[in-house]
């Protein structure tokens, strides 16, 4: 099976950046990643994904700069376990707005299939991919949690990266 087209030169953004974030397969990597599910193994378990299939994502999206490696040593030797860039930080609204959108337009399969973007700032669920529409405030990595009702009760606060806290790039909401 030939692999799809590069976009990456293309001149529209929209192709340019699908070309990174159109995988469905490396959006969920990503969705493990912001959960704070960046080990190898446990992506593997949690996404059902070939050992191939997963290794292809994860090192494509390293080579784009969204994911990079952190030792950690799990008791007999040094491992590898992936983090969020801060451009892999910055694609939050994107994952935020595809989880929107479906919540909005299609059909759950269960009572328990649904997964909700939370300002932790206020505790408002949003209907926004960027900014709290309980408060006004940006949603950023370390304001954002998600409610996926099949994995825990209780909203998860999202993983980020060791760097300073992130700005919106015009400045404070309105």
């Amino acid at each position: 099976m030939p692999l799809r087209s590069d976009w990456s030169q293309r001149t529209c953004s929209l192709a340019r950046g699908l070309d990174v974030l159109g995988d469905p397969w490396g959006m969920l990597v990503l969705r493990e990643v912001f959960f704070g599910n960046g080990r190898f193994d446990a992506m593997k378990s949690r996404l059902g994904a070939a050992d191939s299939v997963l290794s292809k994502r994860l090192q494509d999206l390293v080579d784009a700069g969204l994911l990079t490696r952190r030792p950690y040593d799990d008791g007999g030797r040094t491992r590898q376990e992936y983090v969020l860039t801060e451009k892999g930080e910055d694609a939050l609204p994107v994952l935020n707005a595809v989880a929107i959108w479906s919540e909005k337009h299609l059909p759950a399969p269960s009572d328990q299939a649904h997964m909700y973007v939370i300002h932790t700032g206020c505790g408002a669920r949003t209907a926004s991919a960027d900014t709290c529409t309980g408060c006004g405030e940006w949603l950023t990595v370390r304001n954002t949690s998600w409610h996926s009702l099949v994995r825990t009760p209780e909203p998860v606060p999202l993983a980020a990266t060791s760097a300073a806290p992130a700005t919106h790039p015009n400045g404070p909401a309105a």
